[in-house]
């Protein structure tokens, strides 16, 4: 069974950082480009970065940009979101997931930043 576990949520004051992890496991994790994803109360969910397969090659939708880092380790099957600088308007649910054919979502790990 595909499972994606993450982790490292929290609250921190604006300004502040967070590390989040994503664990995988039931699958062939290096096959697979691996994305977070965000939903804050009231709207859709929506993507916030992604890593690739082969070349390691980065995504990062344009609000995150500067601020947050992904990075994957194949050999722990782990991806990791490093969040600095973190704003209110980053609170939200966080979930990893395959951004092609997504997994369960799960119940992600909550981000909250206050002001």
């Amino acid at each position: 069974e595909a499972q994606l576990v993450q982790s490292g949520g929290g609250l921190v004051q604006a300004g502040g950082s967070l590390r989040l992890s994503c664990a995988a496991s039931g699958f062939t994790f290096d096959r697979y480009a691996i994305g977070w994803f965000r939903q804050a109360p009231g709207k859709d969910r929506e993507g916030v970065s992604c890593i690739s397969v082969g070349d390691g090659s980065t995504y990062y939708e344009d609000s995150v940009k500067g601020r947050f880092t992904i990075s994957r380790d194949n050999a722990k099957n782990t991806v990791h979101l490093q969040m600095n600088s973190l704003k209110p308007e980053d609170t939200a649910v966080y979930y990893c997931n395959t951004p092609i054919a997504p997994r369960s979502w799960g119940q992600g790990t909550q981000v909250t930043v206050s002001s």
